[in-house]
């Protein structure tokens, strides 16, 4: 099979788990995806499988649109909840307008460092194997492009948002500054992906609907490789 295949990942799964998942149902080894999802995260994943593998560095580098929320009054190491608390603060003084201001502060182009539990690789080691091993470093900051991040409620003390942004944009480092910005601090606690250019979460597949399905119903929703071409333009 060639082509996109649209999957909803669950709460948990690495994008390696669902990489895995894949190849199993379609009994095919090569199968890739166009952008990362951490475990914590939960939404749209583009399985590249056969061909479109080659036009990963393309697709990967689509806008993506994500709704989660933030926890106010929290830190923690690795500035989600699933990391060791670090500090805590008052957070009962602060506003919905204030939570909003925050957020349009940081539309636009930014440098943004990477957290320390992250994948990218610091002369030549994953960040997160430096964290575990106590080391602390600073990587390289990387330019990332924040637009229409919007307050959808505040609901204390989770703040619920949308967000569009680019390529490589950590959105668990996102929350934190807007946490400092509050002086209040605040960690990642629910992320979906609901878009990744012009893919879109409602024409995914979950794990059950693919379980029940099979074959057949994967084979049905797959977007051909030459569709892809077409779309992105390239001739291989």
């Amino acid at each position: 099979m060639d082509g996109v295949l649209l999957f909803n990942k669950p709460l948990g799964w690495t994008s390696h788990d669902a990489v895995d998942f894949i190849r199993k149902v379609i009994g095919q080894r090569q199968v890739g995806h166009a952008g990362t999802l951490d475990p914590l995260a939960t939404g749209l994943l583009v399985m590249l499988l056969g061909k479109a593998t080659k036009l990963s560095q393309d697709l990967s580098g689509a806008v993506k649109g994500y709704e989660g929320s933030m926890r106010l009054g929290i830190e923690t190491d690795t500035l989600d909840l699933e990391g060791k608390v670090l500090k805590t603060a008052s957070h009962e003084k602060v506003t919905e307008e204030e939570i909003r201001e925050a957020f349009r502060e940081w539309d636009g182009s930014h440098e943004q460092i990477p957290p320390m539990y992250s994948a990218v690789k610091y002369e030549g080691k994953k960040l997160y194997e430096l964290a575990r091993q106590g080391v602390s470093v600073v990587p390289k900051s990387r330019t990332v492009h924040i637009q229409n991040f919007q307050l959808l409620r505040y609901e204390s003390p989770e703040a619920y948002f949308s967000l569009l942004c680019s390529k490589g944009t950590y959105v668990r480092s996102l929350c934190d500054s807007v946490g400092k910005r509050l002086r209040c601090g605040a960690v990642l606690s629910s992320l979906v992906r609901t878009r990744s250019g012009e893919f879109l979460l409602s024409g995914a597949l979950d794990r059950e609907s693919i379980k029940l399905k099979g074959l057949a119903g994967v084979a049905a929703k797959i977007t051909p490789y030459e569709d892809l071409l077409r779309s992105t333009k390239k001739s291989l």
